[in-house]
């Protein structure tokens, strides 16, 4: 297998100018992204966290999901003062979801491994399942290539609403029936039926969908000692709840500072996916099984948008004491209290998340600490032999395919096929019909306004002729290359489907096919953080 950076073009502005780390945008971080982790370690020796809490509690949650032994050691070595952990996170898609939930895990146990061996204290890799988060038709499918389109499969469970992911209610025989039909359309491989008992083995042992995830992670990731946090488990947010009493006390404050931080980006020509206004409470209420973003209304109470909760400041507080599992932290709120809970020396994210995290330094102040260093996630795209077959019998580099897409080079080398170019010949037809007929236009014209019309319509009749005569000579060209039009296809659909590989793929057609090495071989690979994005050679 081999593995090689490659340069991405027409990149978010932000995250572009954040990477080359431009006064513009680094006076809304606290620290450089990928040289300031010594300063961040003596930073957090200044701190208290309730270390023997959160181990007690990690230790419950995982051991739930069968955690392999790597992971309870890890777990044990937080209980070292001097230990810290590098933090990514998702929603709990199915079978993982796409396959950027993998390069994101990656991420995180090369940087725990690079930072240990550097500043030589214990990191541990942690990967935040985001269980409170509620729109289930953002992980309720998967895609899967099918001829020359990406085709969505989806799980027809009803009902699920706008409860949080980690209390659905898993209906398993419905996601039996969606896994069977996965399944058949895998072609056959060696590891086909190994892949469909190990999956089939997390499915009987889960209650919910973040269950279900969490137990496929560990199976990718047996022996890196990776430790899984659900947010929306109770456990949590008795852990949480004296800083959810915070929250509530310092609202005013954070979205204000916040809203002003996005008006200061706007005018740096910086677009931020987040919305906040000095109003937004930032949390959520869980009334009903239903997940409630709450506002400060005109009398400062705490109210659903159409007015379905009222809660004071003094019911508020008194639920964040007595019942934290009524509440759970929107995008805001979320990254200070993963700061709050562990020892961060990195947060690891995603181009959205580096964008949204830009608005957030005022709230990690006004708790009086300060926003971890925030490293843009590897990314990669896996390229498998019939791939990298085709590129070299097309002579093609793979960098401006993986940036860009085929569907001009695709255009171009069809019309090269036809000498000269059908199209062109179309185009010089019409010309020549349009100044033969203009003639007939004018005295047709001359005559009778409506008998113009007519010369007109004759002329569009002409053209329409040119254009079938055009198609159908296409239409040959492209039966006679279907073949080789149909590897450019395969090419784009693995390479860039409507976007990068890993926001469209599951992994679970490269499992199927290459077993868990290439993971495997790819979480051992040390990787510059530095780099834009890599190149995975099956």
């Amino acid at each position: 297998m081999r593995i090689d950076p490659i340069r991405i073009s027409n990149q978010n502005k932000l995250v572009s100018d954040y990477r080359q780390m431009k006064d513009n945008v680094m006076e809304f971080f606290d620290y450089s992204p990928f040289s300031s982790f010594e300063q961040r370690v003596n930073d957090l020796k200044r701190r208290n966290f309730d270390r023997i809490g959160l181990t007690e509690v990690l230790h419950k949650i995982n051991k739930e999901w069968s955690a392999p032994k790597s992971t309870l050691q890890s777990i044990e070595r937080l209980k070292d003062t001097d230990s810290v952990v590098v933090v990514a996170g998702q929603q709990a898609g199915l079978l993982t979801g796409p396959m950027y939930t993998i390069n994101k895990i990656i991420s995180i146990l090369q940087l725990a491994k690079q930072r240990e061996s550097k500043q030589q204290i214990p990191v541990v890799p942690v990967f935040w399942i985001a269980g409170e988060d509620h729109d289930f038709d953002e992980i309720n499918h998967i895609y899967l290539p099918e001829e020359s389109r990406m085709r969505k499969y989806k799980v027809k469970q009803q009902g699920a609403g706008k409860s949080s992911v980690s209390h659905i209610g898993m209906d398993k025989e419905e996601v039996t029936i969606w896994l069977n039909q996965l399944f058949t359309q895998l072609e056959e491989a060696a590891y086909t039926n190994e892949l469909y008992t190990s999956i089939m083995a997390c499915l009987e042992q889960s209650r919910s969908y973040t269950d279900f995830f969490a137990r496929l992670i560990f199976q990718l990731f047996p022996d890196e000692g990776l430790v899984l946090m659900d947010s929306a488990h109770p456990l949590v947010r008795e852990l949480e709840k004296s800083y959810f009493v915070q929250l509530i006390e310092k609202q005013s404050l954070i979205s204000s500072e916040v809203n002003k931080t996005l008006e200061k980006l706007k005018a740096y020509g910086y677009s931020v996916p987040l919305d906040v206004d000095e109003n937004s409470a930032n949390l959520f209420y869980h009334r009903d099984n239903e997940r409630v973003l709450l506002m400060r209304n005109s009398e400062n109470n705490w109210v659903g948008k159409q007015n379905e909760v009222v809660l004071s400041t003094k019911e508020l507080i008194r639920i964040a004491e007595n019942k934290p599992e009524l509440l759970s932290n929107n995008v805001v709120t979320r990254p200070l209290m993963q700061e709050l809970l562990f020892p961060t020396l990195a947060f690891v994210g995603g181009p959205g998340e580096i964008s949204y995290w830009s608005a957030l330094k005022p709230v990690f102040e006004s708790f009086n600490i300060k926003m971890p260093p925030v490293l843009p996630r590897l990314s990669f795209t896996y390229i498998d032999r019939k791939v990298e077959k085709v590129l070299e019998r097309f002579d093609l580099s793979i960098e401006p395919v993986v940036n860009h897409g085929l569907e001009n080079y695709k255009h171009e080398w069809l019309k090269s096929k036809s000498e000269p170019p059908i199209q062109d010949l179309a185009d010089q037809l019409k010309k020549a019909i349009e100044t033969a007929h203009a003639p007939i236009r004018d005295l047709a014209q001359e005559i009778r306004s409506d008998i113009g019309e007519l010369a007109e319509k004759n002329l569009d009749y002409l053209y329409k002729d040119v254009e079938f005569i055009e198609g159908r000579i296409i239409k040959a060209v492209e039966e006679k290359y279907k073949r080789e039009l149909r590897e450019l296809d395969y090419i784009q659909l693995t390479l860039r489907p409507d976007g990068f590989q890993e926001r469209t793929w599951n992994p679970l057609p490269f499992i199927n096919k290459y077993g868990l090495d290439f993971i495997k071989a790819t979480t051992n690979y040390e990787c510059s953080f530095s780099e834009e994005h890599y190149l995975v050679y099956l």
